[in-house]
This record gives C-alpha cells, sequence and structure tokens, in this order.
C-alpha cells in the first residue's frame, strides 16, 4: 500500500508549497501517474480524506487523480501504441 506514502508526501509538499507563496485556498489537487504504476485510485481518495484532516490548508480539498496511458514505441515501424492492449508485440507490424 505505497498510496498512503504517496498522499503523505503530497500533502506535505502541497502544504509546505502553499505556505510558502502564501496561499490561503486551495480547492484541489491534481495526481498524475502512469497507467502501469499500479497505483489504486480508490485508496488514495480514501486516504486523502483522512490525511488532509491533520492540515487546516488542505482540510476539505478534492483530490482529482490523472492516470497517464502506458505507451510502447515501435523502433521499426516508428507508431507508438497501447502497452497494456499489445504487451511487447507491436499491432502494426508485429515487432
Amino acid at each position: 500500500m505505497h498510496e498512503l506514502g504517496l498522499v503523505n508526501y503530497a500533502v506535505k509538499e502541497v502544504d509546505k508549497f502553499a505556505k510558502e507563496r502564501g496561499v490561503t485556498n486551495i480547492k484541489t489537487v491534481t495526481l498524475e501517474f502512469g497507467e502501469v504504476s499500479g497505483i489504486i485510485p480508490a485508496y488514495l481518495y480514501d486516504y486523502w480524506d483522512w490525511y488532509t484532516k491533520k492540515y487546516h490548508l488542505l482540510e476539505g480539498t478534492k483530490l482529482k487523480c490523472d492516470e497517464i496511458p502506458a505507451v510502447t514505441w515501435c523502433d521499426d515501424c516508428k507508431i507508438t501504441y497501447s502497452t497494456i492492449k499489445y504487451g511487447k508485440t507491436c499491432p502494426h507490424c508485429g515487432s
């Protein structure tokens, strides 16, 4: 469950960043992570709601998770394709 560690780090960094710049209101924090990262977004949301209660500035903020698709580049045909769907075999040229 590395999600708790990610939330812990993100909350502390956002809090520090906001304080250094005099930010007094944060509505949403967006985390981007790769499709094959193994992160479970539902855990992030649960931990976020629990952990941000400890930080006045972040309490009540909304967490938004953006998953970045995994893409593979084929050196033979010079085209990208979905890593999850096709794995190591290029659907365009079969290499």
